[in-house]
Protein backbone atom coordinates (compact mmCIF):
# COMPACT_ATOMS: atom_id res chain seq x y z
CA UNK A 1 0.00 0.00 0.00
CA UNK A 2 1.15 3.22 -0.95
CA UNK A 3 1.17 6.34 0.82
CA UNK A 4 -0.90 8.17 -0.93
CA UNK A 5 -3.29 5.20 0.10
CA UNK A 6 -2.75 5.20 3.55
CA UNK A 7 -3.14 8.88 3.68
CA UNK A 8 -6.52 8.83 2.55
CA UNK A 9 -8.07 6.11 4.47
CA UNK A 10 -6.84 7.73 7.40
CA UNK A 11 -8.32 11.04 6.49
CA UNK A 12 -12.02 8.99 5.62
CA UNK A 13 -11.22 7.17 9.18
CA UNK A 14 -10.82 10.38 10.49
CA UNK A 15 -13.98 12.01 8.95
CA UNK A 16 -16.17 9.66 10.04
CA UNK A 17 -15.66 9.54 13.46
CA UNK A 18 -15.94 13.65 13.29
CA UNK A 19 -19.36 12.74 11.60
CA UNK A 20 -19.92 10.31 14.44
CA UNK A 21 -19.30 12.80 17.15
CA UNK A 22 -21.15 15.28 15.43
CA UNK A 23 -24.00 13.38 15.43
CA UNK A 24 -23.42 12.02 18.98
CA UNK A 25 -23.12 15.56 20.22
CA UNK A 26 -26.48 16.75 17.43
CA UNK A 27 -28.86 13.89 19.27
CA UNK A 28 -27.79 14.70 23.02
CA UNK A 29 -28.47 18.35 22.25
CA UNK A 30 -31.92 17.64 20.91
CA UNK A 31 -32.74 15.70 23.90
CA UNK A 32 -31.22 18.13 26.12
CA UNK A 33 -33.35 20.76 24.24
CA UNK A 34 -36.07 18.24 24.41
CA UNK A 35 -35.74 17.70 27.51
CA UNK A 36 -35.14 21.41 28.75
CA UNK A 37 -38.01 22.81 26.79
CA UNK A 38 -40.45 19.61 28.78
CA UNK A 39 -39.22 21.21 31.87
CA UNK A 40 -40.47 24.59 30.58
CA UNK A 41 -43.95 23.13 30.08
CA UNK A 42 -46.69 23.68 31.62
CA UNK A 43 -48.00 21.43 34.14
CA UNK A 44 -51.41 19.81 32.75
CA UNK A 45 -53.85 18.24 34.94
CA UNK A 46 -55.07 14.63 33.22
CA UNK A 47 -56.97 12.15 33.25
CA UNK A 48 -57.46 8.38 32.35
CA UNK A 49 -59.94 7.10 29.78
CA UNK A 50 -61.54 4.58 32.44
CA UNK A 51 -64.03 1.32 31.53
CA UNK A 52 -66.95 2.12 33.97
CA UNK A 53 -70.89 0.68 34.53
CA UNK A 54 -72.53 4.01 33.97
CA UNK A 55 -76.17 4.49 34.52
CA UNK A 56 -78.31 7.43 33.58
CA UNK A 57 -81.10 8.57 36.12
CA UNK A 58 -84.40 10.81 36.47
CA UNK A 59 -84.56 12.95 39.43
CA UNK A 60 -87.85 13.70 40.98
CA UNK A 61 -88.44 16.26 43.58
CA UNK A 62 -91.54 14.36 45.94
CA UNK A 63 -92.80 14.24 49.32
CA UNK A 64 -92.97 11.78 52.11
CA UNK A 65 -96.37 10.36 52.73
CA UNK A 66 -97.27 8.25 55.45
CA UNK A 67 -98.04 4.43 54.50
CA UNK A 68 -101.36 4.87 55.49
CA UNK A 69 -102.88 7.53 57.62
CA UNK A 70 -107.04 7.63 58.91
CA UNK A 71 -109.25 9.60 61.46
CA UNK A 72 -110.00 7.51 63.87
CA UNK A 73 -114.02 7.99 64.68
CA UNK A 74 -116.64 6.53 67.70
CA UNK A 75 -118.24 3.62 66.37
CA UNK A 76 -121.01 5.16 69.38
CA UNK A 77 -121.91 8.38 70.50
CA UNK A 78 -120.35 8.79 73.84
CA UNK A 79 -118.11 10.81 76.47
CA UNK A 80 -114.54 10.03 76.75
CA UNK A 81 -114.04 8.83 80.14
CA UNK A 82 -110.16 7.87 79.61
CA UNK A 83 -107.94 9.07 77.29
CA UNK A 84 -104.56 7.06 76.83
CA UNK A 85 -102.51 9.12 73.66
CA UNK A 86 -102.02 12.55 73.22
CA UNK A 87 -100.09 14.14 70.22
CA UNK A 88 -96.92 12.23 69.24
CA UNK A 89 -97.67 8.93 71.22
CA UNK A 90 -96.92 6.11 69.34
CA UNK A 91 -98.85 2.46 69.22
CA UNK A 92 -99.24 -0.37 68.13
CA UNK A 93 -101.99 -2.41 66.84
CA UNK A 94 -104.83 -3.13 69.31
CA UNK A 95 -103.70 -0.95 72.01
CA UNK A 96 -106.16 0.83 74.11
CA UNK A 97 -106.29 4.52 72.76
CA UNK A 98 -109.45 6.11 74.85
CA UNK A 99 -112.67 4.30 77.05
CA UNK A 100 -115.96 6.04 76.34
CA UNK A 101 -119.01 6.39 78.49
CA UNK A 102 -122.21 5.96 76.42
CA UNK A 103 -125.26 5.34 79.43
CA UNK A 104 -127.64 4.89 76.77
CA UNK A 105 -125.73 1.33 75.56
CA UNK A 106 -125.44 0.80 79.15
CA UNK A 107 -129.01 0.81 79.93
CA UNK A 108 -130.00 -0.61 76.86
CA UNK A 109 -128.03 -3.72 78.02
CA UNK A 110 -129.63 -3.81 81.25
CA UNK A 111 -132.71 -3.87 79.22
CA UNK A 112 -131.34 -6.54 76.78
CA UNK A 113 -130.35 -8.87 79.66
CA UNK A 114 -133.79 -9.13 81.41
CA UNK A 115 -135.32 -9.83 77.92
CA UNK A 116 -132.68 -12.51 78.28
CA UNK A 117 -134.06 -13.71 81.56
CA UNK A 118 -137.56 -12.93 80.85
CA UNK A 119 -137.58 -15.58 77.66
CA UNK A 120 -135.55 -17.95 79.14
CA UNK A 121 -138.68 -18.45 81.98
CA UNK A 122 -141.29 -18.36 79.43
CA UNK A 123 -139.13 -21.16 77.63
CA UNK A 124 -139.08 -23.09 81.05
CA UNK A 125 -142.73 -22.71 81.42
CA UNK A 126 -143.31 -23.78 78.23
CA UNK A 127 -141.78 -26.86 78.68
CA UNK A 128 -143.39 -27.94 81.56
CA UNK A 129 -146.97 -27.17 79.87
CA UNK A 130 -145.49 -29.74 77.45
CA UNK A 131 -144.78 -32.31 79.95
CA UNK A 132 -148.24 -32.06 81.40
CA UNK A 133 -149.93 -31.87 77.66
CA UNK A 134 -147.56 -35.08 77.16
CA UNK A 135 -148.53 -37.28 80.38
CA UNK A 136 -152.53 -36.09 79.70
CA UNK A 137 -152.13 -37.52 76.15
CA UNK A 138 -150.53 -40.52 77.39
CA UNK A 139 -153.19 -41.11 80.05
CA UNK A 140 -156.06 -40.15 77.66
CA UNK A 141 -154.69 -42.51 74.89
CA UNK A 142 -153.77 -45.04 76.96
CA UNK A 143 -157.71 -45.44 77.96
CA UNK A 144 -159.14 -44.92 74.33
CA UNK A 145 -157.05 -47.37 73.45
CA UNK A 146 -157.93 -50.29 75.96
CA UNK A 147 -161.67 -49.07 76.27
CA UNK A 148 -161.27 -49.86 72.27
CA UNK A 149 -159.43 -53.44 72.33
CA UNK A 150 -162.30 -54.13 75.04
CA UNK A 151 -165.30 -53.05 72.82
CA UNK A 152 -163.64 -55.13 70.15
CA UNK A 153 -163.91 -58.54 72.24
CA UNK A 154 -166.05 -58.10 75.02
CA UNK A 155 -169.02 -55.12 73.65
CA UNK A 156 -171.59 -55.55 75.96
CA UNK A 157 -169.17 -54.47 79.02
CA UNK A 158 -168.53 -51.12 77.31
CA UNK A 159 -171.04 -48.79 75.20
CA UNK A 160 -170.57 -47.10 72.32
CA UNK A 161 -170.52 -43.42 74.32
CA UNK A 162 -167.97 -44.49 76.58
CA UNK A 163 -165.67 -45.37 73.65
CA UNK A 164 -166.72 -41.99 71.67
CA UNK A 165 -165.35 -39.90 75.30
CA UNK A 166 -162.09 -41.47 75.44
CA UNK A 167 -161.44 -40.78 71.46
CA UNK A 168 -162.49 -37.41 71.53
CA UNK A 169 -160.43 -37.03 75.28
CA UNK A 170 -157.24 -38.56 73.12
CA UNK A 171 -157.91 -36.26 70.33
CA UNK A 172 -158.29 -33.42 72.50
CA UNK A 173 -154.74 -33.99 74.44
CA UNK A 174 -153.11 -34.85 71.37
CA UNK A 175 -153.96 -31.04 70.19
CA UNK A 176 -152.79 -29.68 73.92
CA UNK A 177 -149.36 -31.44 72.79
CA UNK A 178 -149.52 -29.99 69.33
CA UNK A 179 -150.21 -26.48 70.90
CA UNK A 180 -147.93 -26.99 73.82
CA UNK A 181 -144.73 -27.76 71.05
CA UNK A 182 -145.71 -24.38 69.48
CA UNK A 183 -145.72 -22.53 72.70
CA UNK A 184 -142.17 -24.16 73.45
CA UNK A 185 -141.02 -23.07 69.79
CA UNK A 186 -142.42 -19.79 70.18
CA UNK A 187 -140.59 -19.69 73.83
CA UNK A 188 -137.43 -20.71 72.01
CA UNK A 189 -137.75 -18.06 69.00
CA UNK A 190 -138.22 -15.38 72.03
CA UNK A 191 -135.45 -16.47 73.32
CA UNK A 192 -132.72 -16.43 70.58
CA UNK A 193 -134.05 -12.37 69.56
CA UNK A 194 -133.63 -11.33 73.33
CA UNK A 195 -129.82 -12.86 73.10
CA UNK A 196 -128.91 -11.57 69.75
CA UNK A 197 -129.94 -8.19 70.75
CA UNK A 198 -128.12 -8.85 73.89
CA UNK A 199 -125.26 -9.48 71.86
CA UNK A 200 -125.65 -6.93 69.56
CA UNK A 201 -125.54 -4.39 72.06
CA UNK A 202 -122.63 -6.02 73.57
CA UNK A 203 -121.08 -5.98 70.26
CA UNK A 204 -122.06 -2.03 69.98
CA UNK A 205 -120.88 -1.20 73.68
CA UNK A 206 -117.33 -2.93 73.16
CA UNK A 207 -116.59 0.07 70.60
CA UNK A 208 -116.86 2.02 73.62
CA UNK A 209 -113.13 0.61 74.42
CA UNK A 210 -111.30 2.71 71.34
CA UNK A 211 -108.30 0.86 69.88
CA UNK A 212 -105.83 1.23 67.07
CA UNK A 213 -106.63 -0.29 63.98
CA UNK A 214 -102.49 -0.37 63.09
CA UNK A 215 -99.31 0.57 64.26
CA UNK A 216 -98.57 3.90 64.27
CA UNK A 217 -98.33 7.75 65.11
CA UNK A 218 -100.87 9.93 66.71
CA UNK A 219 -100.11 12.87 64.55
CA UNK A 220 -103.52 15.28 65.98
CA UNK A 221 -105.35 15.26 68.44
CA UNK A 222 -109.23 16.44 67.86
CA UNK A 223 -111.24 15.63 71.70
CA UNK A 224 -109.89 15.33 74.82
CA UNK A 225 -111.52 13.76 78.65
CA UNK A 226 -115.00 14.41 78.76
CA UNK A 227 -115.59 15.94 75.31
CA UNK A 228 -118.81 13.92 73.47
CA UNK A 229 -117.73 11.73 70.06
CA UNK A 230 -120.45 11.57 67.82
CA UNK A 231 -121.37 8.33 66.44
CA UNK A 232 -118.96 8.20 63.03
CA UNK A 233 -121.32 8.74 59.92
CA UNK A 234 -121.01 9.86 56.69
CA UNK A 235 -122.42 13.33 58.01
CA UNK A 236 -120.52 14.26 60.21
CA UNK A 237 -116.81 13.02 59.39
CA UNK A 238 -114.26 15.52 59.70
CA UNK A 239 -115.70 16.65 63.03
CA UNK A 240 -115.77 14.19 65.40
CA UNK A 241 -112.76 12.36 64.83
CA UNK A 242 -110.88 11.05 68.44
CA UNK A 243 -107.27 11.74 66.71
CA UNK A 244 -105.08 11.12 63.31
CA UNK A 245 -103.08 8.00 63.28
CA UNK A 246 -100.69 8.04 60.52
CA UNK A 247 -98.55 4.24 59.78
CA UNK A 248 -95.00 6.61 59.49
CA UNK A 249 -92.67 3.42 60.28
CA UNK A 250 -93.12 2.76 56.41
CA UNK A 251 -93.25 6.20 54.28
CA UNK A 252 -94.10 6.24 50.64
CA UNK A 253 -93.06 8.89 48.12
CA UNK A 254 -95.51 9.33 44.86
CA UNK A 255 -93.43 10.16 41.59
CA UNK A 256 -94.97 10.63 38.56
CA UNK A 257 -92.72 9.23 35.82
CA UNK A 258 -92.72 11.39 32.35
CA UNK A 259 -93.86 8.81 29.40
CA UNK A 260 -90.28 8.58 28.20
CA UNK A 261 -88.95 6.41 30.68
CA UNK A 262 -92.30 4.42 31.95
CA UNK A 263 -91.30 1.54 30.63
CA UNK A 264 -87.98 1.47 32.54
CA UNK A 265 -89.53 1.19 35.41
CA UNK A 266 -89.20 -2.45 37.50
CA UNK A 267 -91.23 -3.47 40.34
CA UNK A 268 -89.06 -3.68 43.55
CA UNK A 269 -86.02 -1.69 41.74
CA UNK A 270 -83.61 -0.23 44.62
CA UNK A 271 -84.60 3.48 44.25
CA UNK A 272 -82.02 5.78 46.15
CA UNK A 273 -83.87 9.05 48.01
CA UNK A 274 -81.78 12.52 48.72
CA UNK A 275 -82.96 14.48 51.98
CA UNK A 276 -81.49 17.69 51.71
CA UNK A 277 -83.00 18.24 55.98
CA UNK A 278 -81.09 15.41 56.61
CA UNK A 279 -78.11 16.21 54.50
CA UNK A 280 -78.82 12.33 54.24
CA UNK A 281 -79.48 9.39 51.27
CA UNK A 282 -81.77 6.58 51.81
CA UNK A 283 -82.60 3.46 49.42
CA UNK A 284 -86.15 2.59 48.92
CA UNK A 285 -88.01 0.46 46.18
CA UNK A 286 -90.67 0.77 43.71
CA UNK A 287 -93.54 -0.97 44.97
CA UNK A 288 -96.22 -0.26 42.71
CA UNK A 289 -96.92 1.80 39.47
CA UNK A 290 -100.38 2.64 37.32
CA UNK A 291 -99.21 1.01 34.38
CA UNK A 292 -100.71 3.43 32.62
CA UNK A 293 -100.36 6.79 31.50
CA UNK A 294 -102.11 9.83 32.81
CA UNK A 295 -103.35 11.68 29.64
CA UNK A 296 -103.47 14.73 30.97
CA UNK A 297 -99.88 14.85 31.99
CA UNK A 298 -98.22 12.18 29.88
CA UNK A 299 -96.92 10.95 33.29
CA UNK A 300 -97.49 7.09 34.97
CA UNK A 301 -98.52 7.03 39.01
CA UNK A 302 -95.47 5.20 40.56
CA UNK A 303 -94.82 4.60 44.43
CA UNK A 304 -91.59 3.79 45.87
CA UNK A 305 -91.67 2.36 49.45
CA UNK A 306 -88.96 4.00 51.88
CA UNK A 307 -88.23 1.98 55.72
CA UNK A 308 -88.27 4.28 58.72
CA UNK A 309 -87.72 1.86 61.64
CA UNK A 310 -86.30 4.74 63.81
CA UNK A 311 -88.52 7.20 62.59
CA UNK A 312 -85.74 9.09 61.05
CA UNK A 313 -87.74 10.21 58.04
CA UNK A 314 -91.20 12.64 59.02
CA UNK A 315 -93.73 12.99 56.56
CA UNK A 316 -93.80 16.13 54.16
CA UNK A 317 -90.43 16.11 54.30
CA UNK A 318 -89.16 16.61 50.70
CA UNK A 319 -86.79 14.44 48.78
CA UNK A 320 -85.40 14.21 45.64
CA UNK A 321 -85.77 10.58 43.94
CA UNK A 322 -83.12 9.10 41.42
CA UNK A 323 -84.55 6.80 39.57
CA UNK A 324 -82.32 4.51 37.07
CA UNK A 325 -83.79 4.69 33.73
CA UNK A 326 -80.33 3.11 31.94
CA UNK A 327 -77.21 0.99 32.69
CA UNK A 328 -74.29 0.63 29.92
CA UNK A 329 -71.98 -1.82 31.44
CA UNK A 330 -67.89 -1.83 31.49
CA UNK A 331 -68.05 1.40 28.68
CA UNK A 332 -64.82 4.66 28.41
CA UNK A 333 -65.74 6.79 30.30
CA UNK A 334 -64.33 10.52 31.74
CA UNK A 335 -65.32 12.82 34.19
CA UNK A 336 -67.19 15.49 32.71
CA UNK A 337 -64.72 18.22 33.70
CA UNK A 338 -62.76 16.55 30.92
CA UNK A 339 -64.98 17.05 27.71
CA UNK A 340 -66.61 20.02 26.54
CA UNK A 341 -69.76 19.11 25.04
CA UNK A 342 -71.23 20.73 22.10
CA UNK A 343 -75.14 19.63 21.92
CA UNK A 344 -76.46 16.13 23.63
CA UNK A 345 -74.38 13.88 21.84
CA UNK A 346 -70.92 15.26 20.83
CA UNK A 347 -68.02 17.02 22.27
CA UNK A 348 -64.49 17.56 22.12
CA UNK A 349 -61.52 16.31 24.46
CA UNK A 350 -57.84 17.31 24.48
CA UNK A 351 -55.79 14.22 24.51
CA UNK A 352 -51.86 14.34 25.76
CA UNK A 353 -50.20 12.30 23.43
CA UNK A 354 -46.87 9.66 24.13
CA UNK A 355 -44.81 12.92 23.02
CA UNK A 356 -46.62 15.00 25.80
CA UNK A 357 -48.07 17.53 22.93
CA UNK A 358 -51.72 18.25 23.25
CA UNK A 359 -54.44 16.84 20.20
CA UNK A 360 -57.58 17.63 19.71
CA UNK A 361 -60.05 14.75 19.47
CA UNK A 362 -64.04 14.88 18.52
CA UNK A 363 -65.92 12.93 20.59
CA UNK A 364 -69.30 11.26 20.32
CA UNK A 365 -71.38 11.13 23.95
CA UNK A 366 -73.50 8.67 25.53
CA UNK A 367 -75.27 8.10 29.12
CA UNK A 368 -73.76 11.25 30.88
CA UNK A 369 -74.55 11.28 35.06
CA UNK A 370 -73.45 14.17 37.51
CA UNK A 371 -70.52 13.03 37.72
CA UNK A 372 -69.32 11.39 34.29
CA UNK A 373 -69.68 10.81 30.74
CA UNK A 374 -69.45 8.21 28.24
CA UNK A 375 -67.36 8.20 25.66
CA UNK A 376 -69.20 6.01 22.48
CA UNK A 377 -66.00 7.22 20.21
CA UNK A 378 -62.95 9.49 19.82
CA UNK A 379 -61.13 7.88 22.48
CA UNK A 380 -58.96 4.73 23.96
CA UNK A 381 -58.46 3.30 26.76
CA UNK A 382 -56.02 4.68 29.17
CA UNK A 383 -55.42 7.55 27.18
CA UNK A 384 -54.66 10.91 28.95
CA UNK A 385 -57.07 13.51 29.05
CA UNK A 386 -56.91 17.25 30.16
CA UNK A 387 -59.19 17.92 33.15
CA UNK A 388 -60.81 21.16 33.79
CA UNK A 389 -59.94 24.45 32.34
CA UNK A 390 -59.04 23.83 28.72
CA UNK A 391 -59.29 27.46 27.12
CA UNK A 392 -55.42 27.54 27.92
CA UNK A 393 -54.17 24.48 25.66
CA UNK A 394 -53.98 24.56 22.00
CA UNK A 395 -53.51 21.75 19.75
CA UNK A 396 -49.87 20.95 19.38
CA UNK A 397 -48.87 22.48 22.36
CA UNK A 398 -46.15 20.93 24.72
CA UNK A 399 -46.86 20.46 28.35
CA UNK A 400 -46.17 18.34 31.16
CA UNK A 401 -49.04 16.05 32.32
CA UNK A 402 -49.99 15.36 36.09
CA UNK A 403 -52.37 12.47 37.13
CA UNK A 404 -55.40 14.15 39.19
CA UNK A 405 -57.75 12.39 40.64
CA UNK A 406 -61.66 13.02 39.53
CA UNK A 407 -63.65 15.22 41.66
CA UNK A 408 -66.38 12.51 42.37
CA UNK A 409 -63.85 10.24 43.50
CA UNK A 410 -61.71 12.29 46.12
CA UNK A 411 -62.82 11.79 49.70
Amino acid sequence: MTSKTKLVIGSIAVLAALLAWVGIHHSKTEADDENQALGNAPVAAVVKVERQDISSSLNIASEFLPYQEIDVYAKESGYIKKLYIDWGTHVKQGQLMAELEIPELQEQLQGDQAAVTRSQQDLQRAHEELSRAQSAYQVAHVTYTREAEVQKTRPELISQEEIDVAQGKDLETSAGVSAAKDSVAGAEAALANAKSSLARDNALYGYARMTAPFNGVVTKMCAYTGALLPAGTSSNVGESALCRLSQNDLLRLVIPVPEHYAGDIRMGMPIQVKVSALNRTFTGQVIRYSGQIDMSTRTMHTEVQVPNAKYELIPGMYADVQLPVHTDKSVLTLPIQAVQAKGSDAGTVLIVDSANHIEKRDVILGIQTANRMEILSGVKDNELAIYGEQDQYQPGMLVKPQLTKPAEMKE
